[in-house]
């Protein structure tokens, strides 16, 4: 692994235990990116901004710039935008849609409300990231129970303990904490070390 990847458990000993479940989440994201899928990530409070946070590391330059390359800016005629814009990682916070997560849950079971996104956005070889600290959370589960029914696989952050998306999910990074603040201060750096590999993997410097 890379460089990235030993410097997390330098600063973080204590997820020394989650190594190869992290190496494995990696493994799964760049899989779905070679063949050209998505991921879509959804939880609850916190963990709805931990999504919409790991999209941004995504969509855009997160430790490098990514520019277009020549022959893709030959495609634009306005130099500024060609030159302005950057490659991204395809990325959904299914957390961000205020309007149709309204609309869903004033109409239909409001707790299926991200299952309704991830049956109607999966497409081959996308992947769901499912962010719990209980591993409990219901419209969470639901949410990669849609993604196992689409035949997408999924990717699990969560406690330390065994629950329902540890049973359901392909991987499972389960935190070496039990209290949501502890678990959640162990998220970040997690994802930006998956993050920042994936950009290493995918754009020169």
């Amino acid at each position: 692994m890379s460089r990235i990847f030993d410097e997390l458990f330098i600063r973080y000993p204590v997820l020394d235990v989650c190594k190869n479940d992290i190496k494995n989440a990696y493994n799964a994201m760049v899989e779905f990116y070679d063949n050209g899928g998505k991921l879509l990530c959804c939880g609850n409070g916190g963990s709805a901004a931990d999504c919409d946070h790991l999209v941004g590391e995504l969509m855009k330059g997160f430790l490098k710039k990514r520019p277009l390359s020549d022959n893709e800016k030959q495609s634009f005629e306005n130099p500024f935008i060609a030159d302005s814009l950057q490659k991204g990682l395809p990325a959904i916070s299914l957390c961000a849609h205020s309007a149709l997560m309204t609309a869903f849950s004033n109409d239909e079971i409001p707790s299926l409300v991200f299952a309704q996104q991830v049956y109607a956005y999966a497409k081959k070889h996308d992947v769901l990231v499912a962010f719990s600290t209980s591993g409990n959370s219901e419209n969470v589960v639901y949410a990669a129970e849609a993604a196992k029914a689409a035949g997408i696989k999924s990717i699990a952050v969560t406690g330390k303990k065994e629950s329902k998306l540890s049973n359901i999910c392909n991987v499972c990074i389960r935190l070496p904490e039990n209290e949501t603040y502890k678990i959640q201060e162990l998220t970040l750096p997690v994802y930006h070390c998956l993050a920042a590999m994936i950009e290493e993997k995918y754009f020169e410097i």
